[in-house]
């Protein structure tokens, strides 16, 4: 007999999503530090962008086939999703220590290869995990709680930046800090470390996971007696066959990613530059100052993130979400005309409810529309939709501002800003997925027990 999902309680929804925290963290320290390492190793602006291709690449790869591999995976001991949690996070830890140590620009880059195929590895089955464990009417809720933990770990990775500027970098002049690595740098990769694997055990210890229905253990069971060419095969069979039968709303959810995750990408990458040339900062300064605006834009993501759930719940997630989109353009097109170092951190208020939307609207929208059985390769596919435009950017945006915005990180910040108004408008063609009955699951006694 099937019995619907249980709705879970706040605390439960809390401890599923911790592990967020310390995967945030790391895409933290991505956002602000990677790039000014990268500078401090000898990376000119026009470099930066295919610099960063790790990402795009990675997440291209390993997000959709992890989904695809999760899906059919099945443990009655360590679960569906939680074998590529920890995996994915032992990774990442290790990559984060070694990060700061990184002698030659080759091998930072070299590193953030592998550290970013660790984060893909853990976070994708982290949003087919909220759509299992949760009935379509906390759906909000869960994601956006991952929205909190998103702007928590930035926060904490940003704060920790110019904190220990503040505490130990007095004595570092710009001098040095342009010939290598600051030290004070360092010690936000090793708390970093630590948090990416601390952070994933919470959660894995404190919720278990549903087990499949029986039609999916028949289906998982007979994908486990195919031989190995076909098991290697089947992640990328799902996922032609996905994308064959993908819902209208996610084809023109793409269009909207393809500016606002273009945007985001530039926007990560010349925060830091542009402090440089719009207040004469050094390059320590710089990432200080980009340090402070990505912790207050993740500070408002915190603040409004749950928020967001009542007004997605009474005006459509498709309105916030616009409005979102729009909230950050303006935000973007702000910055660089505003000269004063605290003033300037004012638009991020925007930005982080920019944000708190779009890490976790979108993600809700999208699971109530696709089946059970398939949620890990959708999520992977949604995710196709990210990185497949900052692939894009990687690859052209070097030439774009090199040669079309004078090589100004000015420029790129508006034409960022550009982008993200264009997102909002495009945005406004989406057509909210109607609310469907809950997903059914098999009554499983002690399994549903959440332990707090």
């Amino acid at each position: 007999m099937k019995i619907r999902k249980p709705n879970l309680s706040f605390w439960q929804i809390f401890n599923m999503n911790v592990g967020f925290l310390g995967i945030q963290f790391s895409f933290g320290l991505q956002q602000t530090a990677v790039n000014p390492i990268f500078s401090f190793l000898g990376a000119h602006h026009e470099d930066l962008p295919i610099l960063n291709l790790a990402g795009p690449v990675t997440g291209l790869i390993i997000q959709p086939i992890i989904g695809a591999i999760s899906d059919k995976t099945w443990s009655p001991r360590w679960g569906r999703r939680k074998p590529f949690f920890l995996i994915g996070a032992l990774i990442g830890s290790l990559c984060l220590f070694a990060f700061p140590f990184s002698p030659t620009l080759w091998f930072a880059v070299g590193l953030l290869w592998i550290l970013d195929v660790g984060n893909n590895m853990a976070m994708e089955p982290y949003r087919a995990f909220v759509g299992d464990k949760l009935p379509n009417k906390q759906l909000s809720f869960g994601y956006q709680m991952q929205s909190l933990f998103v702007g928590a770990g930035i926060v904490l990775a940003n704060a920790s930046i110019f904190l220990f500027q503040d505490w130990f970098g007095a004595e570092e002049t710009a001098t040095e800090a342009v010939k290598s690595i600051p030290e004070w740098l360092y010690y936000s990769f090793f708390i970093g470390a630590v948090l990416s694997i601390a952070t994933i055990l919470w959660s894995v210890l404190k919720t278990p996971e549903i087990p499949p229905s029986e039609n999916e253990l028949e289906a998982i069971k007979k994908h486990n007696a195919l031989s190995l060419t076909d098991r290697i095969k089947t992640p990328f069979v799902e996922i032609m066959d996905a994308l064959k039968k993908m819902p209208k709303f996610m084809w023109k959810l793409s269009v909207v990613y393809l500016f606002q995750w273009y945007a985001l990408f530039v926007y990560w990458q010349f925060i830091s530059p542009m402090f440089e040339e719009s207040m004469g900062f050094d390059k320590s300064e710089a990432l200080s100052q980009a340090a402070k605006m990505n912790t207050t834009y993740n500070l408002s993501t915190i603040v409004f993130a749950l928020a967001l759930v009542p007004l997605a719940l009474k005006f459509g997630g498709k309105k916030v979400y616009v409005l979102s989109l729009f909230l950050t353009g303006i935000a973007m097109l702000s910055i660089p005309y505003i000269q004063d170092p605290l003033l300037v951190i004012l638009p991020m208020v925007l930005f982080g409810i920019g944000w708190a939307a779009m890490m976790g609207i979108p993600y809700s929208m999208v699971s109530k529309i696709v089946p059970q059985e398939r949620r890990g390769v959708y999520m992977g596919i949604l995710n196709m939709m990210i990185v497949i435009p900052m692939g894009i950017q990687t690859l052209t945006f070097g030439p774009v501002v090199k040669n079309l915005l004078d090589n100004s990180a000015v420029n790129a910040i508006l034409f960022g800003g550009v982008f993200f108004v264009i997102a909002g408008v495009l945005a406004l063609r989406l057509k909210e997925p109607k609310m469907e009955d809950d997903d059914l699951v098999v009554p499983t006694g002690e399994h549903e027990i959440d332990r707090f």
